[in-house]
């Protein structure tokens, strides 16, 4: 697929990390390119950095989404790209045993479930809004729209206490090869990113002995991955079109320990 000025893209969670990376890397090539981000004061800062728009947007609601999308397809018309980042996890283990009490709790239905939702039905409800438009488009060279979503290398090697963020992440990646079955007859294209240690403002806030820690797990180079790495390849996704149903993991070559 080709991007450039008569290209029309959103990206959820855009307002900071991978996503305003891909963001940036949209606009570049002159894209159109909406910001779909539930932080307000982030989403504006971004699209005034960077000549998008930005459309508020929590994924988990219906009312939310639609109106973001509407108002995204009023300005730059009919989008061609999604790249979905919008997403997150927690830290707890399964069960947790007291040391002084020896009592055991449990981690919460409610706080998995939040996590779980969060990452595979807010991506899911994504694009499913972007299909059914990127579906009445003309084919451009056979295809009518291209969507990365991403993942990370949790789904494969999750760490103690990531079930739920695995458990989301994996569930990415189980419905990669399903939705491309689904889309295909519409020349729509999907794959999804596994990220491994990336260099977003939250793993930046990470105390410098774990980072050492996680950088000493890859095998080369021992260091973050940089946002632009990541938006690198979400570009070439978009643009390759022989590329399609992949979950393809981008992380130096790490492997997680347990913890």
């Amino acid at each position: 697929m080709l991007i450039d000025s008569s290209t029309s893209a959103i990206v959820t969670g855009g307002a900071s990390g991978l996503g305003l990376a891909s963001v940036k890397a949209l606009r570049d090539m002159g894209a159109k390119v909406a910001i779909l981000d539930v932080n307000p004061e982030a989403g504006e800062a971004a699209a005034a950095e960077t000549g998008a728009i930005f459309c508020e947007a929590n994924v988990l609601s219906d009312d939310s989404l639609d109106a973001a999308f509407e108002k995204a397809r009023a300005t730059n018309g009919q989008e061609r790209i999604l790249i979905s980042c919008a997403g997150g996890g927690n830290a707890k283990a399964t069960i947790r045993k007291d040391r002084e009490s020896g009592a055991v709790s449990i981690f919460p239905t409610a706080d998995f479930a939040q996590v779980l939702t969060l990452n595979a039905v807010g991506t899911f409800a994504t694009i499913t809004r972007f299909a059914a438009g990127a579906a009445t488009l003309e084919p451009i060279d056979g295809e009518r729209g291209a969507i990365v979503c991403t993942g990370s290398v949790a789904a494969q090697d999750g760490q103690m206490g990531q079930a739920a963020y695995a458990a989301g992440k994996a569930a990415i990646v189980g419905m990669t090869l399903p939705i491309a079955r689904d889309l295909g007859r519409f020349g729509i294209r999907i794959n999804t990113i596994l990220p491994g240690i990336f260099d977003t403002p939250l793993m930046n806030r990470a105390p410098q002995e774990m980072k050492d820690r996680l950088n000493a797990m890859t095998v080369f180079p021992n260091r973050f991955g940089s946002v632009e790495e990541y938006a690198s390849l979400a570009m070439e996704l978009c643009r390759n079109s022989y590329m399609n149903a992949q979950a393809i993991r981008i992380d130096a070559g790490v492997r997680f320990a347990a913890k």
